[in-house]
């Protein structure tokens, strides 16, 4: 009886120089050296063959998969709306659950808010405020400053020039039911102050309309 040749990266040179087939790219094919094609004979039906053959197909049809895999890999992803409102209706980052909203003011703080911690990512956190999304950002009156969206319209001097409160662009609606409507004579407030200053004995209006006139 015959003993089996063994299946060695010979028999598949082999098999893909006399045997060529047109799913094979022409990069891989080889020029025979000396006597690389004496294991694999002429005879029909050779067992060999067929085996050199189908086990060189698997190796192309997998680097065709990688290439693939690859090529989708850098194909541009549209970008996640991450939008949402944060408690207290305020703009919020969501996070990739799905569920969890970030208020703005939260994202690239150095704490994890988002249970994979995207809200701290690198892309996202880079360039302040230039890598963070339009949402999450409000240019004050002087192009250089700038404060968190969820900052805007939240009773705080928070630009410095009151731009984020009393700024057209700022657009606030009015004093809430919790604030009183005057002009704030300390610097962390502009066009309303807390109502729990008013009739304090120190005076947060101009014109101490929060002594005198604001009710207890």
């Amino acid at each position: 009886m015959q003993r089996p040749q063994n299946i060695s990266l010979v028999s598949l040179h082999c098999s893909l120089v006399k045997h060529p087939r047109p799913f094979l790219s022409p990069s891989l094919s080889l020029l025979p050296s000396p006597g690389c094609c004496h294991g694999c004979g002429a005879r029909p039906g050779c067992t060999q063959r067929r085996l050199c053959i189908s086990a060189l197909a698997l190796l192309v049809l997998a680097a065709a998969v990688a290439s693939v895999v690859a090529a989708l890999a850098l194909l541009p992803r549209a970008p996640v709306n991450r939008l949402c409102t944060a408690p207290n209706n305020r703009t919020g980052f969501l996070c990739d659950d799905r569920v969890t909203c970030v208020p703005a003011s939260w994202v690239c703080d150095r704490v994890s808010n988002c249970r994979n911690g995207e809200d701290e990512q690198e892309q996202l956190c880079g360039d302040l405020p230039h890598s963070l999304p339009g949402y999450l950002v409000f240019y004050c009156s002087n192009p250089r400053s700038w404060v968190y969206a969820d900052q805007r319209c939240n009773g705080m001097n928070d630009c410095g020039d009151c731009s984020d409160e009393s700024w057209s662009s700022a657009a606030c609606p009015p004093c809430g039911q919790e604030w009183w409507s005057c002009i704030s004579v300390h610097f962390e407030f502009c066009s309303c102050i807390p109502r729990r200053l008013c009739r304090d004995g120190i005076q947060h209006c101009l014109g101490w309309s929060d002594e005198f006139l604001c009710p207890a």
